[in-house]
């Protein structure tokens, strides 16, 4: 086999242990979860697992950044799809949490993100996936005059925490009516901080 060819099997086990990593970890949650199953489901060998990943946290961590980086994408595309930059940062801000309400993002990102890395790690990896993003728009309008001038910083944590914690309530929630209700919130949250 060629090192092309090495190179392109390495990366389809690489593939395959992510995405049965992630079906499993949606559907039965990261402690439920064991290695086995892991690479019975890819169809590797343990060694393949281990030669990608030096331990289940670790797969777990790529399938969680594989899933921030999805959620980033599609608010990213959903604000961009927008000319005025307020109609961006709010067009964002509401894909957010729509693309919050699909149980397997629930499950990896909201739920078993922060109990399986600990707080800090989770919040960098949720850093690095989304509030930058967030942290631009604001600077975005702030500069535009459509939000009062203020610091970034504390603004993105703010608005970040209310809406994490708005799709971690909205996990739980067995009514379909709350994600109405929670538009209409941040709708009136996100209005409150416009000039005029």
């Amino acid at each position: 086999m060629t090192n092309v060819g090495r190179a392109q099997q390495k990366e389809r086990t690489r593939q395959a242990l992510l995405r049965e990593s992630r079906r499993l970890f949606a559907t039965l949650g990261y402690g439920a979860v064991g290695l086995s199953e892991i690479v019975r489901a890819a169809g590797v060998t343990k060694g393949a697992l281990y030669h990608h990943f030096d331990s289940k946290a670790a797969l777990f961590r790529a399938v969680l950044s594989e899933v921030q980086q999805q959620v980033a994408r599609t608010v990213a595309a959903t604000a961009e799809a927008q000319d005025d930059p307020w109609e961006s940062f709010t067009a964002g801000c509401r894909a957010f949490l729509t693309a919050s309400t699909d149980p397997d993002v629930q499950r990896i990102m909201l739920v078993d993100g922060p109990a399986v890395l600990g707080w800090n790690e989770w919040r960098a990896l949720d850093e690095a996936a989304s509030a930058r993003h967030l942290a631009e728009a604001l600077t975005t309008l702030i500069e535009g005059g459509v939000i009062a001038r203020q610091p970034v910083a504390p603004l993105t944590r703010l608005l970040s925490g209310a809406m994490n914690e708005a799709a971690l309530w909205l996990a739980g929630s067995e009514n379909p009516e709350d994600l109405t209700d929670t538009m209409i919130a941040l709708s009136r949250m996100l209005e409150a901080l416009r000039v005029g």
